[in-house]
């Protein structure tokens, strides 16, 4: 097959995918409710907050006086310091003094077998009194009202799990791009929606907010049957809806908000841990991912500029879909402009560049590096199921 031949193949392919995406994705992104149309709960269940945190003194504070600040009033905490070396325990023991409803509790060593956030939250839990738990990250800001609003959603429809997607912001113009390029990407390969759909056994769960009936949590198992995952936060989704619990995804743009990274450079480190988890630690997917993503999103934007006329209608017809998926996605999901489409294909070539970096970095030190600590690539895969 000559060059040509193969380029015009891969770009109607692409555009076959595309439009199939488009129309998955124009009909599910539909079942995702916001959660600001909630009504607030007027009554309800005790809810622990369960918090852990290495080394997150900078975001820890703000993060903790959001939560203290919420209306729904049946809340208690277990703030859980995960062998920091900063100034993390003694922003805990100062809120914990300052609040009745605050329990500190320190960890020292990690056993073997586990990854140190997930020991964490393990830990957390078995303190916890509350029917309702929320695991959350140290560095989310909660609109007052956030708790509230999302404790009646969980009980009006029943639901042993709630994951709600905050708004992700960043400071730069590449890092937000780069953030709204990975939200598309996240959005079209995993397909939130169907999380809400009973009949998928599709879950999600997001670091932010993973809210979940503590019965129901003790019947999973608890982060035991995840206590390798470095995307524990997924996996508890994903294993809430495969255990057949009530299970939905939703948005809170307005009420949740996190800066995910500072830089783009963080934002590649951070990747590190979960990119080739993500890939199922296989090389062939790694590649397949590579591949993917240059014919898919990249390719067309270069074929534009060729002299082909069959080339350059592929290609148009190719960026117009991409354009139109990116741009419900992002409306939905993010608070981002559309017009980050413009640096599309630059960010993609980015997206290319941490996947790449993320993969090679995990072999030649044999393993990830997250927070600290060490999880060897043997161990990590052994404990993928």
């Amino acid at each position: 097959m000559t060059l040509y031949l193969m380029v015009s193949s891969l770009l109607a392919i692409s555009i076959v995918v595309w439009l199939l995406i488009f129309i998955d994705a124009k009909l599910g992104l539909h079942r995702i409710d916001r959660l600001e149309n909630e009504p607030v709960a007027q009554d309800g269940p005790l809810v622990s907050i369960i918090v852990a945190a290495r080394n997150e003194e900078i975001g820890l504070k703000e993060s903790l006086q959001s939560q203290f600040s919420q209306s729904y009033r049946h809340l208690e905490w277990v703030l859980v310091n995960d062998r920091s070396t900063d100034t993390t325990p003694v922003i805990m023991n100062e809120m914990q003094s300052a609040n009745n409803n605050v329990n500190v509790i320190h960890i020292t060593e990690l056993p073997p077998g586990w990854l140190g956030k997930n020991h964490a939250l393990f830990v957390g839990a078995k303190e916890a009194k509350g029917e309702f738990l929320l695991f959350t990250d140290a560095d989310v800001l909660f609109h007052k009202d956030a708790m509230s609003k999302a404790v009646h959603y969980f009980m009006n429809h029943e639901l042993d799990h709630l994951t709600a997607a905050p708004n992700l912001r960043g400071k730069r113009l590449w890092l937000n791009s780069f953030i709204a390029f990975f939200m598309f990407g996240f959005s079209y390969f995993k397909r939130p929606w169907l999380a809400n759909n009973p009949r998928s056994k599709v879950g999600i769960g997001i670091g932010a907010f993973n809210l979940v009936r503590k019965e129901a949590y003790e019947k999973l198992g608890t982060h035991e049957v995840i206590k390798m995952r470095p995307d524990d936060d997924l996996m508890l989704g994903k294993k809430m809806k495969e255990m057949g619990f009530r299970h939905r995804m939703i948005t809170a743009l307005t009420l949740l908000e996190v800066e995910w990274y500072s830089t783009l450079k963080e934002a590649f480190i951070g990747l590190e841990k979960n990119t080739f988890a993500g890939l199922h630690y296989r090389i062939s997917m790694v590649l397949f991912a590579i591949f993917g993503v240059f014919v898919s999103q990249v390719l067309p934007f270069l074929t534009l500029f060729s002299f082909d006329r069959l080339l350059i209608t592929l290609s148009v017809g190719n960026v117009l879909l991409l354009g139109m998926i990116y741009s419900m996605i992002i409306l939905r999901m993010t608070r981002y402009s559309t017009w980050m489409f413009l640096l599309f294909p630059f960010t993609a070539l980015l997206f290319i560049y941490s996947i790449i970096r993320a993969s090679f970095l995990t072999f030649i030190r044999g393993g990830i590096v997250w927070r600290g600590t060490k999880y060897r690539l043997k161990d990590l895969r052994d404990n993928e199921a």
